[in-house]
């Protein structure tokens, strides 16, 4: 099976979470300067958010891009991650509200972590099944920003019971860690084009 109709539909869920998201976002009913200033937990809370779901759209299309073929395991693994980050827009919108109290606080960085357990279930089935000798295998490597991500969630989540602020500063940094562009499998993984045009020169 190829991986097209996965990604078509992993695209169509994350879009519609950014549009919800956006939706939490209630115009100010006056002009003035102060009702925009009240607003600004609900705003950074969606900024957060879109910058994480931005990363998993890229971060999925890169790992999309390197596989070779899919099966039946993949594709609930793919459901799997699309489940906990169709999540975000509710969590995003509970912890605006409420001026990331505590609660609000852990929730999100719950969220946050189980999606990088399911990314790292899905890539791993990926890697499985396209073989450890696969260029995506190769591309991937020891994958460290993968296996950090988790602890530091987890970190996040049981501080977040004693200091919000603290844990909201590791979700940022997490996010920040994965907005230097990592091209890994864009620059190791060439498509079947790249291939027969490299073969053709040569």
């Amino acid at each position: 099976m190829t991986t097209n109709r996965l990604e078509a539909f992993s695209d169509g869920v994350l879009a519609i979470a950014l549009t919800i998201m956006v939706l939490e976002i209630k115009v100010p009913h006056d002009t003035s300067f102060h009702s925009l200033v009240r607003l600004y937990p609900v705003i950074i809370s969606y900024l957060l958010s879109f910058i994480n779901i931005g990363i998993y759209w890229n971060n999925h299309h890169h790992l999309m891009h390197g596989t070779e073929k899919i099966n039946g395991g993949i594709m609930w693994a793919n459901l799997h991650l699309l489940f906990w980050l169709s999540l975000v827009p509710f969590v995003t919108g509970w912890m605006g509200e409420n001026e990331f109290a505590k609660i609000t606080m852990t929730f999100y960085g719950v969220v946050l972590f189980c999606a990088a357990i399911a990314y790292w279930i899905l890539q791993n089935r990926i890697l499985a099944l396209n073989g450890p000798d696969s260029e995506l295998a190769k591309a991937l490597g020891k994958d460290i920003k993968g296996k950090i991500s988790p602890a530091i969630y987890l970190a996040a989540v049981i501080i977040s019971f004693f200091n919000g602020w603290i844990s909201g500063g590791l979700y940022i940094a997490v996010a920040l860690m994965w907005l230097i562009p990592d091209k890994r499998i864009e620059e190791n993984v060439l498509t079947e084009e790249e291939k027969e045009h490299t073969e053709t020169e040569d």
